[in-house]
C-alpha cells in the first residue's frame, strides 16, 4: 500500500463577482482585482503547485457573501471551506448559523480592521456573546486587523479561548515601515508576542507582500523583511500553530500566485524539519478549522 501523501492546503483565498459598490477597498491602481475571480482561474494555480485544497474567505460584508461561497464550495472538492460573514451581534445569530449546515462551513470573519473604532466594536456584548455561542459549537473566528489595531484585539483574544482564533496576515505588519523606522518591526513583534502567548491563537503566513510597498514595486530588501516576519512568526508561534495562506488573488498586486508559493516554500525548506513543513502546508490547517479530507 502506497503511504498517503501530506495534504496540503491554501488556507487564505477570496472569490467574487466584482462589482465596485461591493467592494470599496478595491480601489485605484488595483485593476487587477476589479473583475470576477472564480475558481476556475484559481483552481489550476493550485495544482501547479502540488496543493490540493484552499480555504475561502470572506472579502465583502453580508449573507449573501456566505451564500455566494458555500454555493462554490458544494460544487467544488476542491475549496475545503468557507470562511463566512455573519452578524455576531444578531440576536437570531442561531437561526442564521442553523441556515448554512455545517458540511462547508468552517467560521466566520468581519472586517475589524475598517471599523472605526475596534476596541469598541470588539467589547459589544452581544458580539462577545455571540462569539462565545460559536465557540461552543467549534467554529473559527478569523481576526483581521492592522498592525496599528493588535493593542485592540488582545483582550478579545483572552476572553475567547474555547477554540481556534486565527491571526490573518501575521496580524499585518506595516512593511512600508520598516526600511525607515526601526522601531516598526519591533512594535509589531511585541504585539504578535503578547498574542502568540495566547495558545488557541494560529496564524497564518499571508499576505506579506501587498503590506510592503508594491506599487513601486518590491526589492530585495522588501524580502528580507518579509522574512524576518517569518523567522519572527515560527519564533512566537512554533510550527505547529502557523498555515500557509496565498491570499489570492489580493495577492496579485505585488507578486504571482507562483512568487507567493515559493517564497513561503524556500524559507520553510531551510528552517523546518520534514514533519513541520507538513503541518505549515495543510496538517494545521486541517486541525484548526476541522477538515476531515
Amino acid at each position: 500500500m502506497n503511504p498517503k501523501k501530506p495534504l496540503r492546503i491554501d488556507a487564505h483565498q477570496h472569490f467574487w463577482h466584482y462589482r465596485s459598490e461591493d467592494y470599496p477597498w478595491i480601489g485605484a491602481e488595483m485593476d487587477l482585482l476589479a473583475q470576477d475571480r472564480l475558481p476556475y482561474q484559481f483552481q489550476p494555480l493550485l495544482e501547479a503547485h502540488g496543493l490540493h485544497a484552499s480555504i475561502t474567505v470572506q472579502a465583502r460584508p453580508g449573507r449573501d457573501e456566505t451564500a455566494f461561497l458555500l454555493g462554490l464550495a458544494r460544487q467544488d472538492r476542491r475549496i475545503a471551506g468557507v470562511i463566512g460573514w455573519e452578524d455576531i451581534s444578531s440576536p437570531e445569530l442561531a437561526e442564521h448559523v442553523g441556515q448554512w449546515g455545517r458540511d462547508k462551513l468552517l467560521g466566520f470573519r468581519h472586517q475589524i480592521q475598517d471599523e472605526s473604532d475596534p476596541p469598541a466594536f470588539l467589547a459589544q456584548p452581544q458580539f462577545n456573546e455571540g462569539i462565545r455561542w460559536l465557540q461552543e459549537r467549534n467554529y473559527v473566528y478569523d481576526v483581521l486587523v492592522h498592525e496599528s489595531q493588535l493593542s485592540s484585539i488582545r483582550a478579545f483574544c483572552a476572553r475567547h479561548d474555547k477554540h481556534w482564533l486565527v491571526l490573518n496576515h501575521l496580524g499585518k505588519p506595516a512593511l512600508k515601515e520598516f526600511r525607515k523606522n526601526k522601531g516598526a518591526f519591533e512594535r509589531w513583534r511585541e504585539q504578535a508576542r503578547e498574542l502568540a502567548a495566547m495558545p488557541h491563537v494560529a496564524c497564518k503566513l499571508s499576505g506579506l507582500l501587498t503590506e510592503a510597498d508594491w506599487m513601486r514595486g518590491l526589492c530585495l530588501r522588501d524580502f528580507d523583511h518579509i522574512l524576518l516576519c517569518l523567522n519572527t512568526a515560527l519564533e512566537l508561534f512554533g510550527p505547529q500553530r502557523l498555515m500557509f495562506g496565498s491570499d489570492w488573488p489580493v495577492c496579485l498586486l505585488a507578486a504571482s500566485y507562483s512568487r507567493v508559493v515559493s517564497v513561503t516554500r524556500e524559507w520553510a525548506s531551510t528552517r523546518l524539519s520534514a514533519t513541520e513543513q507538513d503541518a505549515l502546508w495543510g496538517e494545521t490547517s486541517a486541525k484548526v478549522y476541522g477538515l476531515s479530507m
